[in-house]
């Protein structure tokens, strides 16, 4: 087996049944091997993020499964999905999703700690990948005291911090100028390449898009492309 994710008859609908019902997803198929850095591209409402979020678990298919490592998640419940996402699977949002009142260090020790590492071994793995990431002299700032950059890299330590087998970005570089989204990419390519670490993004530009091994264009919630470059 060399497929990372796989995804069969995936299908999503919102508000199934009702009048405003949406059908996100219409039958999707894919497959994408260990190793890969994948963009996910299409125009607003392809069903892009919905895609990322149901291989993420953050959303459960309509019908259809979703295979991480071998292993189905389409059904698991919440709890299980949990538990899994924390070890396995690492997101990286537009909006950092950091909290404020919480310096760099404490914003990327919390997978560890949630997995019940003890303190001081947190401590010294999150301040270890911080520093891989060029954030060793911003270790104790917190968020505000931080560029958008800066939140971002945080933001990628910590989806990094339990080495995740597969890291899903939705819009990683949306709310960033050129230079930065430049450098960041610099960033998932290495990680790409020296971890060997699956990478999906999730991206409007097409620029991003020719920074990675493969493009798969979504339109009307199908899969209507898919190249390699």
């Amino acid at each position: 087996m060399n497929e990372i994710l796989v995804l069969e008859d995936l299908h999503k609908i919102y508000g199934e049944g009702t009048p405003n019902e949406v059908h996100a997803l219409r039958g999707v198929n894919l497959k994408i091997k260990y190793g890969e850095m994948v963009a996910i591209m299409g125009p607003s409402g392809c069903g892009k993020t919905t895609m990322l979020n149901i291989c993420g678990g953050l959303d459960s298919p309509t019908s259809g499964t979703v295979k991480i490592n071998g292993i189905d998640i389409s059904s698991f419940s919440d709890e299980k999905m949990t538990s899994f996402r924390r070890d396995n699977i690492g997101y990286v949002f537009q909006l950092f999703n950091l909290f404020d009142y919480m310096n760099a260090l404490e914003n990327v020790m919390i997978p560890l700690l949630a997995q019940g590492m003890n303190y001081p071994e947190a401590t010294r793995k999150a301040t270890m990948i911080l520093r891989e990431v060029g954030l060793g002299d911003r270790i104790y700032h917190t968020p505000p005291e931080l560029s958008g950059g800066q939140q971002q890299r945080v933001a990628i330590a910590r989806s990094l911090i339990t080495s995740p087998v597969i890291i899903l970005g939705d819009e990683p570089t949306g709310d960033l100028d050129s230079v930065t989204s430049k450098d960041l990419m610099e960033m998932f390519q290495r990680i790409n390449v020296e971890n060997q670490q699956t990478l999906i993004l999730v991206t409007h530009s097409e620029w991003i898009g020719k920074q990675c091994n493969r493009i798969i264009r979504l339109r009307d919630g199908k899969v209507v492309e898919d190249e390699y470059q």
